[in-house]
């Protein structure tokens, strides 16, 4: 894109594709968080952004919004409006991403800090959770816990599962090239050692089946409060 043009509605719903909620590990697209989503004929975007309660965590919010904005702003946007809308927060969490202020200059007195650990925490989840998209089938196909243990990135079937997982580890800095160990700890990296494999694999089949009923249940939660409305939509 030349500096001369601006993006179009698809080119910041795509921007916005890519912003994901961080318990959930889905795209706001995906999840029906956009509410609207415009652009003037000389490139202000304006985001508004829903969630599926008035009472959703702060911090969670604060990252989407926080994250909605930068996905916008790298489109070449001549200016960026991201505001959130009918949630008890929204007026410090769109003045503080509008100031660029942070999570604890959004929330002076009441935050404790920054937010970095929360999404670490989220993406280590993810890590799990994709590990058991992978291994669940492979092992459904007859593979052991040894011969998981001893495989590799490149060795499972290509598949968006595996991408995903690949994706998440990068993000977290942990090994992802195709020769890194499958079964990894999401927190230091390490190789799973032989005897902690079933427990390694219980765990992620745990954390994945807790992230999809989450995500179900915002769903369901998102559809009550706004029956009518779609992605991109006014409600």
């Amino acid at each position: 894109m030349t500096t001369t043009e601006r993006p179009g509605v698809a080119e910041l719903l795509g921007a916005l594709g890519t912003v994901r909620d961080p318990e959930l590990d889905e795209p706001i697209t995906s999840l029906g968080f956009v509410a609207a989503c415009t652009v003037t004929p000389d490139g202000r975007a304006r985001v508004r952004l829903r969630l599926p309660t008035y009472f959703c965590a702060p911090n969670f919010a604060f990252l989407m919004v926080a994250d909605a904005y930068d996905a916008v702003a790298a489109t070449g946007a001549a200016s960026v409006e991201v505001v959130l809308v009918d949630h008890f927060a929204a007026e410090q969490i769109n003045a503080g991403v509008a100031a660029r202020a942070g999570f604890a200059g959004s929330f002076p007195g009441e935050a404790a800090g920054e937010l970095d650990r929360l999404r670490a925490d989220f993406l280590r989840k993810a890590v799990l959770a994709g590990t058991d998209a992978v291994c669940r089938p492979l092992l459904a196909a007859g593979t052991t816990p040894a011969e998981l243990l001893a495989m590799t990135l490149r060795d499972p079937p290509p598949s968006a599962g595996l991408d995903r997982l690949r994706r998440r580890r990068a993000e977290l800095g942990l090994p992802a090239y195709p020769g890194s160990a499958l079964l990894i700890d999401p927190v230091t990296g390490s190789r799973v050692e032989e005897g902690a494999v079933p427990r390694h694999l219980g765990k992620a089949r745990l954390t994945r089946a807790g992230i999809e009923a989450n995500t179900g249940i915002c769903r369901g939660m998102l559809r009550h409060r706004y029956p009518d409305a779609g992605e991109g939509e006014e409600p």
